[in-house]
């Protein structure tokens, strides 16, 4: 296990939680709010540089690795040495999808041993049996500096044509118990290495008939309430670290008049997720750049949307158009509209004490 990832008392997390808090400037914590992706693949990039720079002036809160980021282990632990030093007592989320399977960044061709899908795992493992697989998954990724694994899938098998759950076998099941049974094995073995995790993609994608990477996807007709009872079986064990949601469209679920994705909507972030399941952590987005939202949505529409909506972290894999200042632009966003309203601006510190909570849990 490395020791630098091990989750801190809760009595000195909330001690370090309290302390960040009363130090932050807006711009810190709309910082915070921040997750993107980048281009290098070593620690000398000058792209890698200024993201190190960033972390350390608190205007970014983390980073995405894609698999183009990943071209040797040891490159990926030196890049992720720079970040978590730029940062030290309130490390960045250095994030990655390792779910095993077709969805991976860190594969065999750099050294990593891979392992199959959720599908497979769940047919030839008792959900013991799993948590022991994922643990040693998990080890591995902390070795390299990661903080966040971006799983597991908590989506449930219910459409077999399913274009990105089933087709990629990354689904555990066809029921919600089986599924939240060994969503919780992965949990357990990746926090006993140290690493966050996050459910996703709710509020249920395995019974959708469309991709939200290459566009609008509406489930109005498909999705069924017991897609949520994985999220509430693991949201009552208490032991969920974040919450991914996805870019569906449900009409019940939408601002009047519009077609607002989960992502964007208060009725299923605030409502769903907060209100009626109860979770009071860190909701994290799904890739704000996915076609689903940058072809229907202006960068400041997605940004202002989806922190009213209740979103605490804004993920871009800043892929669709690569701009170094990605970041500043969302940033800049966020800080304006908090200038303009208080109440923007208390959502900012809202998310930002669950994020400073969360990230003062690891150390």
């Amino acid at each position: 296990m490395t020791r630098s990832l091990r989750f801190l008392p809760a009595a000195l997390a909330l001690m370090l939680s309290a302390t960040a808090a009363q130090a932050a400037s807006l711009e810190q914590m709309a910082g915070q709010m921040i997750v993107v992706g980048f281009k290098g693949t070593s620690a000398d990039a000058p792209s890698v540089k200024a993201l190190r720079d960033e972390i350390a002036a608190g205007e970014i809160g983390g980073v995405m690795y894609l698999k183009t980021n990943i071209t040797s282990l040891a490159d990926v632990s030196a890049m992720n040495a720079e970040f978590r030093a730029a940062s030290p007592e309130l490390l960045p989320f250095i994030t990655l999808d390792q779910e095993g399977g077709m969805v991976e960044r860190l594969t065999s061709a750099v050294g990593f041993t891979e392992i199959p899908n959720a599908e497979t795992i769940a047919a030839d493992n008792t959900p013991e049996q799993a948590e022991a697989i994922y643990a040693k998954m998990a080890e591995g990724i902390a070795e390299l500096g990661f903080t966040v694994n971006f799983g597991p899938v908590a989506d449930i098998n219910l459409n077999p044509k399913n274009q990105i759950i089933a087709r990629f076998g990354r689904a555990f099941g066809k029921d919600a118990e089986t599924v939240a049974s060994y969503d919780a094995a992965f949990i357990k073995g990746h926090h006993a290495a140290g690493l966050l995790t996050a459910l996703k993609h709710f509020p249920g994608h395995g019974s959708s008939t469309g991709d939200s990477h290459e566009g609008f996807v509406d489930i109005t007709n498909t999705w069924k309430p017991e897609e949520l009872e994985p999220y509430r079986a693991l949201l009552a064990d208490g032991d969920v670290d974040m919450v991914m949601v996805g870019h569906l469209y449900h009409a019940g679920y939408s601002d009047a008049d519009q077609q607002t994705p989960s992502s964007l909507s208060p009725q299923w972030i605030t409502g769903v997720l907060r209100d009626e399941l109860g979770f009071k952590g860190v909701v994290i987005s799904d890739d704000l750049e996915m076609g689903a939202i940058r072809k229907h949505f202006t960068l400041e529409e997605t940004v202002a949307q989806a922190v009213r909506a209740g979103m605490d972290v804004l993920l871009f894999s800043n892929t669709a158009k690569y701009r170094p200042g990605l970041a500043t632009e969302i940033r800049d966003i966020l800080v304006a509209e908090a200038e303009r309203d208080p109440t923007f601006a208390a959502r900012i510190e809202q998310s930002y004490d669950r994020i400073v909570a969360l990230k003062s849990r690891i150390h």
